[in-house]
Order: structure tokens, then sequence, then C-alpha cells
């Protein structure tokens, strides 16, 4: 009722339930409306507050010209179909800079390949970061492990894992050499073009086995069914990692790429690991019964200690302990896989550095008549081996085994440069946005590395600038901070020996005769989680 002049006016007011309930939804949503922007408001206010208090300045803008930046996916789109994505990253950085934001599909991130940005997110700043959407769009294939989890459980499993290299050094050397020279065996010895590249990653497969199940998972008659079904799970765990990358390009719409094949992949892999996990609980049952010895070798840090032993000590449960070996199975397989495959692919195509590497290893263990009785390269032979290392480092440079990552912010947090007009204030990074670097772009900043950046020279290590106090962060093929790579000596070592092993063998490492040239960075690559060569490394060995 209004009263006007003492008078008395009617106003319509809902009386039937149906209206009555809509006017308490239309309050209630302009409550709730009325909150979220009041809520969004203080956000934005304290955000102001931090980035004054922080020296925040605003980013360099993305070079993306369509909505929703879907120019840049079309463009990704078609680099990857020329095998080519990271050609395209470096594109972007070049027109958009070093560090730059992205709004893409409605969600801000932001880029970069600045060395101490990278040191932020990934120590300086650790606590304020998380792997974000890695956790959801991984889960299929690796579901809950060390590569997927943060906070407590990703630290429990680290724990787990740091025994098996800190304590079976010379295990873990015995076994490499033996793996190495069943390569060898499986390499034609007439020079006929081979390509090495299934064979590197076949080593690197028996290897992370034996790392993870013991000496029985390298043994066939002990392993049986399982080695035997080794390719299949070689071709599953390729396939299901293609889907991971995709997934990951679409960022928080990456459940739209889940068919048939996908999950049948998924179901491969996971049949293979319950295989030799099945098999690894029965073994650790009857290792249990034998008057104790087994928890003294997991608990007290012993030369004995095996992964999947500690793991069965903590829980019974296959599917966890199938998430944990599948985890390490992708780190220890692939990266390693790659970065040998990388190696022999330029050792071959670049036949000076090949022929420093091969006069290094004759002088400090020597060269047999057909290299086969050269005396096998010891720990301390390798590390007398300088150029050796540095062809290594240049390897990882050109071609580090992971080359993007990124990062989640889950509070409010800075980076320490990128912002402004020249590029040098802190940028301000909100919660739930993500940080990602690429460190395959960083690896060839000519401002860093030189003018020849792009192109495979080792030698650019023993310049003074090269010196690890002076390139620091700009350098990260093992990531680093606290989620710095667990087996980053063992990785080392095995591609190391495998290396001067070759060249010990063969005096004529060459590629295949008519193959075209194609400059470092050009060829067609794979990329997953990891990069290889899409054309594999044809190599011709022989006497």
């Amino acid at each position: 009722m209004v009263f006007n002049n003492n008078t008395a006016i009617a106003l319509p007011w809902p009386t039937s339930p149906r209206a009555i309930a809509l006017t308490v939804i239309a309050t209630i949503t302009s409550i709730w409306l009325m909150q979220r922007w009041l809520e969004g408001n203080r956000q934005k206010e304290i955000e102001r507050r931090f980035a004054l208090e922080h020296g925040c300045q605003p980013l360099r803008p993305w070079t993306a010209k369509w909505p929703l930046g879907l120019d840049f996916l079309v463009k990704a789109l078609e680099f990857n179909k020329r095998k080519q994505i990271l050609k395209f990253f470096l594109d972007v950085v070049e027109e958009s800079g070093a560090t730059h934001q992205q709004h893409l599909l409605g969600g801000r991130a932001v880029n970069t390949i600045d060395p101490e940005n990278v040191k932020a997110v990934l120590s300086t700043n650790f606590n304020d970061y998380t792997l974000g959407l890695r956790t959801p769009h991984f889960r299929p294939l690796l579901g809950s492990g060390i590569f997927t989890q943060d906070g407590a459980a990703w630290e429990h499993s680290r724990q787990l894992l740091q025994p098996q290299f800190r304590y079976n050094r010379t295990q873990n050397f015995e076994q490499i050499k033996k793996s190495v020279q069943q390569l060898i065996d499986g390499i034609p010895k007439d020079g006929s073009p081979v390509n090495l590249q299934p064979l590197c990653f076949k080593l690197t497969f028996d290897t992370t086995m034996f790392l993870l199940f013991g000496e029985s998972a390298v043994s066939a008659s002990d392993w049986g069914e399982v080695a035997g079904k080794e390719s299949e799970f070689a071709q599953a765990f390729n396939t299901a990692q293609d889907y991971l990358a995709l997934r990951g390009r679409l960022g928080p719409f990456y459940w739209l790429l889940n068919d048939s094949t996908f999950r049948n992949a998924c179901r491969t892999c996971h049949r293979f690991v319950d295989q030799a996990v099945s098999k690894a609980l029965k073994l650790s049952a009857n290792k249990s019964s034998n008057s104790g010895k087994h928890d003294r070798d997991v608990d007290g840090g012993k030369a004995g200690y095996v992964f999947v032993d500690a793991l069965v000590q903590q829980t019974k449960d296959p599917q966890v302990i199938r998430d944990q070996c599948l985890n390490v199975l992708l780190a220890g397989r692939d990266t390693t896989g790659c970065a040998l495959q990388w190696t022999f692919r330029l050792l071959s195509r670049h036949q000076h550095v090949l022929s420093k590497l091969r006069a290094e290893v004759e002088q400090i263990t020597g060269l047999g008549p057909l290299g086969e009785d050269a005396p096998l390269p010891t720990r301390d032979d390798l590390k007398k081996m300088v150029y050796l290392d540095m062809v290594i480092k240049e390897v990882l440079r050109l071609y580090p085994s992971v080359p993007v990552n990124a990062r989640e912010a889950q509070r409010l947090t800075v980076l320490p440069t990128g912002g402004g007009p020249d590029g040098k204030s802190p940028v301000l990074v909100r919660p739930g946005e993500g940080v990602g670097y690429c460190v395959y772009a960083m690896h060839r900043r000519k401002d860093i590395y030189g003018p020849d950046a792009h192109e495979f020279r080792p030698e650019r290590w023993e310049e003074e600038s090269m010196k690890p106090e002076n390139i620091g962060w700009a350098y990260r093929p093992f990531n680093g901070g606290p989620r710095l790579c667990l087996g980053k000596d063992f990785a080392e070592l095995l591609v190391s020996y495998t290396v001067a092993r070759l060249v010990q063998v063969f005096p004529r490492i060459e590629a295949p005769n008519g193959e075209p040239h194609v400059a470092v960075g050009d060829e067609k690559q794979n990329l997953t989680l990891v990069v290889s060569s899409a054309d594999g490394c044809m190599v011709s060995l022989g006497y």
C-alpha cells in the first residue's frame, strides 16, 4: 500500500504459490549476484594493493587476433600437423616477447622463457604453485603418482623413490652395462641403416623396469608373458601420450578428447603394468617370508632396495602400485630414450664432433681392433670425458626431454620480471592462472647462448658465459627446485655410457647415404610429454 493525501492505493502483490516462488528465486538470485559483485570488487582491490606493493606492471599483450585466441589454436594445429609445433612456440615468443600474457578460451595465463621467472615458479615461490590441470587430464593413463601429485602425496612418493638412486648405484650401473650390450647386439654390423629410436626406447625401458621391479623385470625366463608384450605396451604408451599432449592444449576442455582409441591405449598400458605388479607382489610375499631379510633391505636403505618392494610395504592396493610404476616408467623410459636418440642423430650428422669425441674415448679407455675388445668404460672413465659431457649438455640444450611445462598459481603471487614498457618490472599472477614455460625456447635464446644458439656446437660449454654460476636458470633440462629430476644422475650415466660404448664399438656412425640435409630444429618432431624425432633416428653403424 502507498499512502498519498490520506488515500490508500493498492499495488499488486504476488499471492499464488508460483508467483511467490518466482519472487523468492529472483530475490535470492539478486542477492547472490550482488554478493558476487561485491566479492569481485573486494578481490580486485586486494589484487590492486598487492600489485602496488610489489611494483607489478601490466604484461605485454598477446598477439592473437581472433576472439578467445582461436587463431592461436588454428595455427598450433597447422604446425602440429606439420610435426613442428615447437617451431610455432618459437614464433609466438618472437612476436609476443619473452614473457607475455595469453587469453585463450576465456582464461588468462602467462607464458615465459625468462630464467628468473622460471626460477621463481620452480624454486623461489614453489609453494605458490600446483600442477593445476595436469592431474585430471593425465589421470586416465597415469592415475595418481609422483608425476601427477602435489603436496604431501608428492613428497611421500619422492621419498619412496629416492633410495633407488641413492643406494643402488653399483647395481644400476651393472644393469646399464648389460642392457647396452643387448642394444649393441641388436645393431647390424654391416653398416646397413638402422633406426636407433626404438632400440633406445627399449634400452631405457629395460633399465627403468630394473629400477622398478629389480632383476626379475629384465629376465625373460622370470618375466615370461610380460616381456613378450613389451612392444604392444610401447605402442599403446605412445598413443596414450599423443592424446595427453592434445588434451593439454585444450586447457579446461581436455575432457572433450576421450575417445575409444585413447581409452583402449590406457587399458593396454594398465594391463601390462598390472601383470608386472602381480608378479612383483608374489615375489615380495616370498621375500617377506624369508626370515625378514626383505624388510631390512627396504627399511634400512641397503643396496637391495627395489622400488616396488618399498611400495608393497606401504600398500597392497595393485592400482596404487600400478599408478606409481607408470609414472616412473614414463619419466625413465621416455625422457632418457629421447636424449639418446637425439644424441646419435646429431653425432651422425656432425662428423667433426664425433671425431673429437672418438679421440677422447680412445685416449681414456682405448679402442679394440674391432671395438668389441676395448675395455668397458668405468664410471671414473666417464667422469674424465669432458668433451662427452659437453656433447650431452648440448644435446639436452637443443632438445630438452620435457620441452614445455606449466604450473598453476594457488594464491596471489608475482613473477620477478616481464612487466612494464621495458619488460623488467614484476608481473601479477592471480589464483587459478597458469604460468607456462618453454625450456626448448629458453635454451635457444640468442642473447644467452650467442648468435649460433640454434646450432649444435658442444664447444660453447667451454666458454666463461656457460659456466654454471653464469648460466644459472637459463639451462633447465632436468627441471629445478624441489621437483628437480630424481633420476638426473642415473640418466646422465646411462646416456654417457651408451654413447661412449657405441663410439668404442663402431668406427663408423653416419647418416644414411642420400639423406637430405635438414638444419637443427627444422626436422619433424613428435611432441607428447617429451620431444622425439618424427622421422626416427636413422643411422649407419659399422666397422
